[in-house]
């Protein structure tokens, strides 16, 4: 009798407390209305004093602002017609319930979350992306922990959450109550997301996944958080840190928001141009396998970074650099194999760089 008044008196609990959470959490939704998408918000994860997960060399609030603009400068170049709001473009620190005020405030017709993924083991990598719903296993769980957390760095928490524990399961279980009437078009951005992570940027694919975060479940149009790669695999966060790694991430992000508005747009335009293809401007970025050898062309050794790289090695594809005993060390090209890099570096010391010489890398990281 007494374990029966428990369980129904934990029912009561939680009933009052999912109806409490309803009032908190209750938004005017605001579905896409429009025949065209015209407007994406990018969010960068964490910022300021909440540096998200930390790996050995990088955090996750400088990784996510790095790819959060490069994504949207792609949108910008490539799809004028598109509003493109940032709910940060520096390393401040943004509440979660403001983030998506900022979405909900702008109207905007998607909301892209960009995150990195941790765990206690170096273990696991790949990409993930998720969508607002019920967590299906335990790691689920764990990831909505870690970003729900944020709120912990929050001062007015209590006043925006009201008692929603980041740590407890059983607020997970409120949050399960309520399901986005824009799940199946958050699904399908996800799937996009998905599918050129990996068959354009080479990464594992850990699938599309659902879980109850709070910056989500705020937001009033199809909106999704994707885990780009674990930073606590070091291999991992050698790519995801990069200059290389972070424009195939922002790339394949953009390509599956153009194939989302493309197809959206043709199935909801009804007058005017039937439908027109969206212009793409940027050189589509090679496939990268995590464990497959890259070469570079090494140009030279900087103590200091260049302002504009493209424009001061202009001429030359794929300008980078890498950081190595407090110089900055730039490279052109990208190869899989030594004899179309070596055939490259004869046309960079053609013209002027004459010390110029082949380098590899591996998982980011320089191997010769």
């Amino acid at each position: 009798m007494l374990k029966l008044r428990l369980i129904s008196e934990k029912r009561l609990i939680l009933f009052f407390l999912i109806l409490t959470c309803n009032i908190i959490f209750s938004n005017d939704v605001q579905a896409q209305n429009g025949k065209k998408i015209t407007s994406v918000v990018i969010d960068a994860g964490h910022g300021g004093k909440d540096p998200g997960a930390v790996g050995k060399k990088s955090k996750e609030k400088d990784i996510t602002l790095k790819v959060a603009k490069m994504t949207g400068d792609y949108i910008k170049q490539n799809c004028p017609d598109v509003k493109v709001i940032y709910t940060r473009s520096s390393d401040v620190f943004v509440s979660l319930l403001r983030r998506a005020q900022i979405a909900n405030e702008n109207k905007a017709d998607l909301f892209i979350s960009i995150h990195c993924n941790a765990n206690t083991s170096p273990q696991p990598y790949g990409v993930e992306t998720f969508v607002m719903g019920e967590h299906r296993n335990a790691a689920n769980l764990e990831v909505a922990k870690k970003e729900n957390a944020s709120i912990l760095y929050e001062d007015n928490a209590q006043n925006d959450y009201g008692n929603f524990d980041p740590n407890s399961t059983e607020a997970y279980i409120m949050l399960n109550f309520f399901q986005s009437e824009h799940k199946n078009a958050s699904l399908d951005l996800a799937e996009r997301i998905q599918n050129q992570m990996v068959k354009r940027v080479g990464r594992k694919d850990r699938g599309v996944q659902q879980a109850g975060f709070l910056v989500l479940y705020k937001t009033a149009m199809p909106s999704v958080l994707v885990e780009i790669g674990f930073i606590s695999n070091p291999s991992e966060e050698n790519f995801i840190s990069s200059s290389e790694g972070q424009t195939y991430l922002a790339s394949a992000i953009y390509r599956a928001f153009r194939d989302y508005k493309n197809a959206y747009d043709k199935e909801n335009m009804t007058d005017g141009p039937a439908y027109e293809n969206i212009s793409e401007n940027i050189s589509a970025p090679q496939i990268v396998d995590a464990d497959k050898t890259v070469y570079k062309i090494q140009l030279e050794s900087r103590s200091r970074k260049v302002d504009n790289p493209s424009q001061h090695y202009k001429g030359l594809n794929n300008v980078d650099y890498y950081e190595h005993n407090g110089q900055y060390k730039y490279t052109a090209g990208l190869f899989y194999t030594k004899k179309e890099a070596d055939e490259y570096c004869k046309d960079v010391r053609a013209k002027g760089y004459t010390t110029a010489f082949v380098i590899s890398f591996k998982n980011g990281t320089r191997i010769n």
